[in-house]
């Protein structure tokens, strides 16, 4: 099982060396890569996580199961196609997220994982974020795009295939999915979470920041059903309620189990 994390870094790395070099011979190939890597990654991941104590959900899994999901969920958008150069940027982050189990782990195991409630609430969560990073990664791009046309230069021929007005359609509604899904998130952890997790309700650093991003994606999602908002200023909203999710769930991660070593 250990050499297959090696294997999974190198299939994820093939497929977004072939979809950077020029060429639609090179797309099939590249998909091909992309669904062997995520079959193998989720076994890895599946084994890892699920155990006999409970989900293992440390720093270095939880991040192996978010690149996962952001990497199943950008194929089954159809992100990976319609935006190769997103692909070009996902695919070498969940290469190096893959391998984070194989160089280090801390065991954080939840022996409330056998509750289905519990399992639930987790999977919509992780869902949600995963959701969030793809429109994270697709709003970098089109503001990328958006400049270079405010420049008053031409499109790359791989991105240029599908209107910008279409693809920010499309990435709304992946937020308005994504907020959806963390607001069940939120309001089962706040109203249940002495069922889900055995301990009542404390405001630590990943609840605030949770909430703060969840403030962030309702503000984006009222001024864009209600001004109209797009452009820069969505996009930017975009980019800081992600972050503030990421910060609130991996980050509290990282500086509890890598940094201060609990």
């Amino acid at each position: 099982m250990i050499l297959l994390y090696p294997a999974i870094a190198a299939l994820y790395g093939g497929a977004a060396w072939l979809r950077s070099v020029p060429g639609g011979a090179r797309v099939r190939p590249a998909a091909a890569l992309v669904a062997v890597a995520l079959v193998l990654h989720a076994i890895t991941v599946g084994r890892a996580i699920i155990t006999p104590a409970g989900l293992d959900l440390s720093f270095s899994h939880a991040l192996s199961l978010v690149a996962l999901l952001t990497v199943l969920l950008a194929g089954l958008s159809g992100v990976l196609t319609k935006l190769p150069s997103v692909g070009t940027v996902i695919l070498p982050v969940a290469a190096l997220c893959a391998l984070a189990p194989w160089a280090s782990s801390n065991p954080h195991r939840f022996p409330y994982a056998g509750e289905p409630w519990a399992t639930a609430h987790i999977a919509v969560a992780l869902v949600a974020y995963a959701l969030f990073v793809v429109a994270a990664l697709q709003a970098l791009l089109l503001i990328g795009l958006e400049k270079r046309l405010h420049r008053g230069l031409a499109l790359p021929d791989a991105d240029g295939t599908v209107p910008l007005l279409t693809l920010e359609r499309f990435l709304f509604r992946m937020v308005g999915l994504g907020f959806v899904l963390l607001t069940l998130t939120l309001a089962s952890g706040f109203l249940f979470s002495e069922q889900l997790f055995g301990r009542p309700l404390t405001f630590n650093h990943k609840n605030v920041f949770s909430v703060a991003g969840w403030l962030a994606f309702g503000v984006l999602v009222v001024g864009r059903w209600r001004y109209g908002w797009r452009g820069r200023r969505a996009l930017y909203w975009i980019l800081a309620g992600t972050g503030l999710l990421l910060l609130g769930y991996l980050g509290s991660k990282f500086v509890a189990e890598v940094i201060l070593g609990r």
